[in-house]
């Protein structure tokens, strides 16, 4: 009786072993659903599909959807495991305004705005009272001025471009060079550079005026700029193994270059 029973033991602990076993197959076999956007992000994350499963060993199914709000709405319900098609100011703002437990666990790339110029080479060379047109809109003209501070131009009011603030000319405390800022609507901005001394603008308004970025602008955003786009998960999945994996099938060499040839600096890898 006693050897039956222990018997009986053994069968249930091997069947439980095999069960478990084959969840956890499973549940490396199961797909991790990455939503992103139609076009170039969706371009990109097709070659990191391929890298995902063949360096990382890693199922990736990506989810195109169609507009900026719907991704982050989807993965804080659970419907996705990660996005990426978002900077991190958007992303700040999203979860200030719709209380999403979101994280930032990576950078990918970013469509770096830069500064164009007819008369100069460089923004240093820029002379006294000199005209500078910036984006009128809130995102693109706190970009805007982030990249004059950076190129240090202007000092803006500290924390008034940042944790989800939009800065404005009136946020500017320094301007040594008393520049005279003229904020435009962003699409009108190539336009006006016969008008202005240079002209701070977007890549996807440049591009379609015949300038390029690396070729044409006598500054950049940094790479790594608060604007650079992110890979962002659900707060709770930050530390799964596959988080780390995933991030590594984007920042892998293969897919920087991919980028590079692709986009011939309209996109930029970030990290």
């Amino acid at each position: 009786m006693q050897r039956r029973n222990l018997l009986k033991t053994f069968s249930l602990f091997a069947a439980g072993a095999v069960l478990t076993a084959s969840s956890l197959a499973h549940a490396s076999d199961k797909a991790i659903r990455v939503g992103t956007v139609s076009g170039p992000d969706a371009q990109v994350w097709q070659v990191v599909q391929k890298i995902a499963k063949e360096k990382q060993g890693l199922n990736v199914k990506v989810i195109e959807f169609g507009d900026y709000v719907q991704p982050n709405a989807a993965l804080d319900a659970g419907d996705l495991d990660a996005n990426s098609f978002q900077h991190q100011p958007y992303f700040d703002s999203q979860i200030k305004q719709r209380g999403y437990k979101l994280v930032s666990v990576g950078l990918t790339y970013i469509s770096p705005m830069g500064a164009y110029s007819k008369k100069y080479k460089s923004l240093k060379d820029l002379p006294q009272s000199a005209k500078v047109a910036v984006p009128n809109d809130p995102s693109n003209e706190n970009r805007a001025l982030l990249l004059l501070q950076a190129q240090g131009l202007i000092k803006l009011k500290a924390g008034s471009s940042t944790g989800g603030n939009n800065a404005t000319v009136l946020d500017i405390v320094a301007n040594p060079k008393k520049l005279k800022i003229t904020e435009l609507d962003a699409a009108q901005l190539p336009r006006t550079l016969s008008d202005v001394d240079a002209a701070i603008i977007n890549t996807n308004y440049a591009l379609p005026a015949g300038l390029q970025p690396l070729k044409d602008a006598i500054a950049l955003e940094d790479l790594h700029s608060p604007y650079a786009n992110i890979i962002a998960v659900r707060a709770r999945d930050k530390d799964q193994p596959w988080v780390k994996k995933l991030v590594a099938a984007y920042q892998s060499p293969e897919v920087k270059a991919y980028i590079a040839k692709e986009f011939k600096g309209a996109m930029m890898a970030s990290f």
